[in-house]
């Protein structure tokens, strides 16, 4: 049902799952563990799944958070439950309240569990192509620094994402890439259409976690595309299938 990064695990207090989709009471295209709110599955079994993710994580349902995301670079700072139905409108969550899980959804993107364990304080953030680009891991790393941490004793974890060989990309993505920076061109490879090139994500999110101080980085090395254990937005394109279902990765401060 889960997998786990071995530089979290070995972290006392803490407690954390990059869910797969075994598990759950979901079935047809989101079979099994969708948690995706933002889907068209039955909200009901959707609601349980998550009640399920929580569960894994010691924590109840309402203590298990997410953010409506929006491929920005924007951080919130939890310290309870949402108020309300409503969910912030923003792409990671940080907080140092222990027993409160935050969570990070992804069916491609790239989700990033953090933690500094000196300062108890972890972070959750959703990094696609256009997040990442434009500061969403940088923005976390600042937001968990105003909580006391330092970025030098940050441990982050890589989650399953779609991987090089499953992420092909035309040439306006490249030069949007190249435009920010040239030196992104290392995380292009030529692929087999002309005009067309393999994007290395999880390369580049190592890349501007390592530029903005993170160090010790974990990576579960896991292609969502090929893997179906793993929710994929471009699979199920591919597929002609009408929606997806979404994983919610979490991290939690034991209480």
């Amino acid at each position: 049902m889960t997998l786990g990064s071995p530089l979290l695990s070995a972290i006392p207090g803490l407690r954390h799952a990059f869910f797969t989709r075994d598990g759950g009471v979901s079935d047809g295209i989101y079979a099994s563990l969708n948690g995706g709110i933002g889907s068209n599955d039955d909200p009901a079994k959707v609601a349980e799944n998550r009640r399920r993710m929580a569960e894994q994580l010691g924590v109840t349902a309402e203590y298990f958070l997410s953010v409506r995301q929006t491929h920005s670079p924007d951080v919130v700072v939890a310290t309870g439950p949402w108020p309300g139905a409503s969910r912030p409108l923003a792409d990671a969550i940080v907080t140092r309240s222990k027993g409160l899980a935050i969570g990070a959804s992804a069916a491609d993107c790239g989700p990033i569990l953090l933690v500094d364990p000196n300062a108890q304080v972890i972070g959750a953030a959703h990094a696609g192509w256009k997040g990442a680009l434009t500061g969403i891991l940088e923005s976390t790393v600042e937001a968990m620094e105003k909580l006391g941490a330092e970025r030098s004793g940050i441990v982050a974890a890589i989650g399953p994402l779609i991987r090089q060989h499953s992420y092909e990309v035309g040439h306006e993505f490249v030069e949007r890439f190249m435009q920010a920076d040239a030196d992104n061109a290392v995380y292009f490879i030529p692929s087999a259409r002309e005009g067309h090139a393999m994007f290395d994500l999880a390369g580049f999110i190592r890349m501007r976690l390592e530029n903005a101080g993170v160090l010790m980085i974990d990576d579960t090395g896991v292609d969502t595309y090929s893997d179906e254990r793993f929710y994929s937005y471009r699979r199920s394109v591919h597929r002609k299938e009408p929606d997806y279902g979404r994983h919610i990765h979490g991290i939690v401060l034991e209480a």
